[in-house]
């Protein structure tokens, strides 16, 4: 059987060889992992399995002290005051992991199941969490031989971290339930004899590290932050085709103006605009739009032929564009902070010989990072649905036609027969309000939990996969916008733009056509998106520069 998903595919064929050491790993590293499982080779280091087997014996020495350790001679949460004998340690570790296999909603995508579960390795590779080396080799040989767990998206209100989301992975360790292996589903019970491999049987502790962390969050961060920043990239290039499209000034994007209020991002943004259409014969400099007006001479009053101001959508672009690369800049940090971590509970400590009870489980930076990057993205979205407004409509594109319609005559037999974009507005304008709409802080929503032990959660694996959604979102709304752009140059005159944005244009029609009547274009849509995830739109702009 067949699993299906909704899923982002990504070509980034190059090999990816990484050793895992709880320190280094990049938001890029758990992409390319995530996203080309074939081409990648993880391996824990040296020095990574040296503070594994330190941090492990020193929990045996503390299991033969038969003092009260909490979830590995106690009970879990609120249960914690309840102390068991070393002898039933293993017993509660597999309770834990049944009695969080509850989760509901949608199986998350292959490449955040991945990308979970490759973070949490290199959680765990930091050494303080008293786990077997042999366990976290097991999740690295299900990650390389593409055999993954069926995790619920819904369940986690990443706290004591993702605890259901992460019991799936947990699960299949033990040999329980269903897994996806290559994009076919299989009891794990039948994998593991195929693989000549047996279930292993959790110790002390170990149920706890799998489950007890932000991994699951964290997968959907990176995966969203990296798409994000292609996005930032996208609203650049639309902004420049706009600018083409309607013949606007390109004096908006000066660096002098921008160097005047020097946010890096705003500045980053302009410069890139202003890269684009360096050439370009349809966006005009200030000075070409003033040489073009007539002389007010002896008269009191004349009407200006062009505007040398441009709607906000369009001359403000890099202050909107560049709040997000800003955002960015501090998100990814939080990001690869998070996932270099050691985020469960309780940690070891092997050189002062301590066991140490506190919650670097609660995953509040990157719920506090995902809520303030769907605000920023979500202001993309909407940039993006206004600067097509000015496209289609005839009443502001300066000239062009209709919702973009193929230039007729009166008495043609097809006039008044066509709506060109119409249709594609009206979806990305609904496209834009459901990407407001999950734009709501998801982190201030704390939900008291688990008997009052839970009191202040995070939110954070809600607020992730909220930010992941709305990219999609926002992938398509740059879609349409990028369909209607190419038709409006083409209109305009396409050998009038830069020698840039014609490398975007000619990219989108080698794959799709001028929309010469009335068509279905949802089809025309998907194989924009693919071009904007798959990175191939910047790679024309890059093998054009050389």
């Amino acid at each position: 059987m067949q699993v299906k998903y909704s899923k982002k595919v990504k070509e980034m064929p190059e090999l990816t060889s990484v050793q895992l050491d709880g320190k280094t790993l990049t938001i890029r590293d758990v992409v390319r992992i995530a996203r080309n499982t074939q081409d990648s080779i993880c391996t824990l280091s040296h020095e990574a399995c040296q503070r594994i087997e330190a941090s492990y014996a020193l929990k045996q020495q503390f299991l033969q002290t038969k003092q009260p350790m909490y979830g590995i001679t106690t009970g879990f949460g609120d249960s914690g005051r309840r102390q068991i004998s070393a002898r039933k340690a293993a017993q509660l570790q597999s309770n834990l992991i049944r009695f969080l296999l509850c989760g509901t909603g949608p199986l998350v995508p292959p490449e955040v199941t991945r990308a979970t579960m490759l973070i949490r390795v290199n959680c765990l590779a930091r050494g303080n969490s008293a786990i077997r080396k042999e366990v976290i080799n097991r999740l690295l040989y299900f990650l390389g031989q593409d055999i993954l767990p069926l995790i619920p998206a819904c369940g986690s209100v990443g706290a004591s971290g993702d605890l259901v989301p992460l019991s799936y992975l947990a699960a299949m360790v033990i040999g329980e339930g269903n897994v996806c292996e290559q994009g076919t589903l299989k009891e794990i019970a039948e994998v593991l004899k195929a693989h000549k491999l047996e279930p292993l049987t959790l110790e002390a502790k170990e149920g706890l590290a799998l489950v007890n962390g932000t991994s699951f969050m964290s997968g959907f961060a990176c995966l969203t932050s990296y798409d994000v920043g292609e996005l930032a990239f996208i609203a650049d290039v639309s902004t420049a085709m706009a600018c083409e499209a309607l013949c606007c000034s390109r004096g908006h994007f000066e660096a002098f103006i921008h160097a005047q209020k020097p946010h890096q991002g705003q500045i980053k943004s302009a410069a890139n605009i202003a890269r684009l259409l360096e050439d370009s014969c349809l966006a005009q400099s200030d000075q070409q739009i003033l040489a073009s007006y007539e002389e007010l001479a002896q008269r009191e009053y004349q009407e200006l032929g062009q505007m040398q101001q441009s709607k906000y959508s369009l001359r403000c672009a890099p202050h909107i564009i560049g709040v997000l690369y800003d955002t960015l800049s501090w998100v990814e940090a939080w990001i690869e902070t998070e996932i270099n971590s050691s985020n469960d509970n309780p940690l070891f400590d092997v050189e002062t010989q301590a066991i140490h009870h506190g919650g670097n489980f609660y995953g509040g930076h990157i719920a506090q990072a995902m809520d303030a990057l769907k605000i920023a993205v979500a202001n993309i979205a909407d940039l993006l649905d206004r600067q097509l407004e000015l496209v289609v409509d005839e009443k502001f594109n300066n000239g062009l036609t209709p919702n973009l319609i193929p230039f007729l005559r009166e008495d043609a037999e097809e006039a008044g027969l066509y709506h060109g974009f119409k249709g594609m507005q009206l979806t990305c304008s609904a496209l834009t309000a459901e990407a407001l709409k999950l734009a709501g802080p998801a982190s201030i929503f704390s939900r008291s939990t688990e008997a009052h032990n839970q009191d202040k959660v995070s939110m954070g694996s809600i607020a992730a996969r909220d930010a992941y959604t709305m990219v999609e979102l926002v992938q398509h709304v740059a879609a349409i916008h990028l369909l209607a752009l190419c038709q409006a140059v083409d209109l305009r005159g396409r050998e009038r733009m830069s020698t840039l944005t014609r490398a975007v244009y000619e990219a989108i029609r080698q794959t799709v056509p001028f929309v010469g009547s009335d068509r279905r274009m949802d089809d025309d849509i998907e194989k924009v998106v693919t071009l904007i995830r798959s990175s191939t739109l910047r790679q024309a702009i890059e093998t054009t520069m050389g």
